[in-house]
């Protein structure tokens, strides 16, 4: 088990890799950029592999014996055999709200220990907002950081809320919502639904700013991973069908559906 100030140091590494990152990210995002797609029909653009070689690159140097999914060269292949320890890299999730500039994507990487995140770190770079999250020393903040600010601003810590007399804030998918999260949804006394694009959505719930999103369609692993320690850190919980923890290095890298949530006790998931 490395110890706390070596992880200390890790995810104040991650951070500055996000940032890099993101910096990459943006500069496309503000250039006319084109769309590709990928043999299972997904969009990718420029910004997607400027952000993976970074990242790849900085990993490389942090942790070259720690095996790194990333998404777009498990795309292309490229998929290491992993251990009790790698990592999960999605290098710009929400592509739609990329592609669509509506500034809702991220740059995302997780360590995944034991099957469980144990560090991630989600960065928006329209908006310049930083969110990380250390599980075992339940230790999650955000900060402002845009892309070309030699120093972040100060950290506020989140913790997750009390779920408000007032009812439910769900927030959910903005580009994959389903009648299936609409009957979900449906058990609860719900005073707010907010629309929000990529692993952002588990990060207004670390904030205390939601209380629940559920997800009822397909991911993969790198795209929750990240958003999952920040909320996990937060005191929150992800939780898959029959109510057990959502856990990682499954075959494929892919979820099952599941259920976000802060203070809440959802009601659970069919197994």
């Amino acid at each position: 088990m490395p110890s706390s100030s070596a992880d200390d140091e890790l995810i104040e590494a991650l951070l500055a890799a996000a940032v890099a990152a993101g910096k990459a990210a943006l500069d496309v995002y503000h250039s006319d950029f084109t769309v590709t797609q990928k043999d299972d029909r997904s969009p990718v653009t420029a910004a997607d592999h400027a952000s993976e070689n970074i990242i790849l690159e900085r990993l490389a140097r942090l942790a070259p014996a720690v095996p790194v999914i990333a998404e777009e060269a498990a795309a292309a292949g490229s998929i290491p055999q992993v251990r009790e320890e790698f990592f999960l890299v999605d290098p710009l999730d929400g592509t739609k709200e990329f592609i669509h500039r509506r500034g809702e994507f991220t740059v995302n990487i997780a360590l995944i220990r034991r099957r469980m995140p144990a560090l991630g770190v989600v960065y928006a770079p329209v908006g310049g907002l930083l969110y990380a999250g250390n599980v075992a020393a339940g230790r999650a903040f955000r900060c402002s950081q845009t892309a070309d600010a030699p120093m972040p601003g100060p950290r506020e810590r989140l913790s997750v809320r009390p779920v408000p007399a007032t009812g439910v804030t769900a927030v959910v998918s903005r580009s994959h919502s389903t009648p299936e999260t609409d009957a979900y949804l449906s058990h609860y006394t719900i005073n707010k639904q907010v629309s929000v694009g990529s692993s952002l959505k588990f990060c207004l719930v670390a904030a205390g700013e939601a209380d629940l999103y559920p997800r009822l369609g397909p991911t993969m692993e790198w795209d929750t991973a990240a958003g999952h320690a920040v909320l996990a850190a937060a005191g929150g919980k992800v939780l898959a069908p029959g109510g057990a923890p959502l856990g990682y290095g499954k075959p494929g890298f892919r979820n099952s559906f599941f259920i976000a949530s802060g203070t809440l006790t959802p009601v659970p998931l069919a197994a």
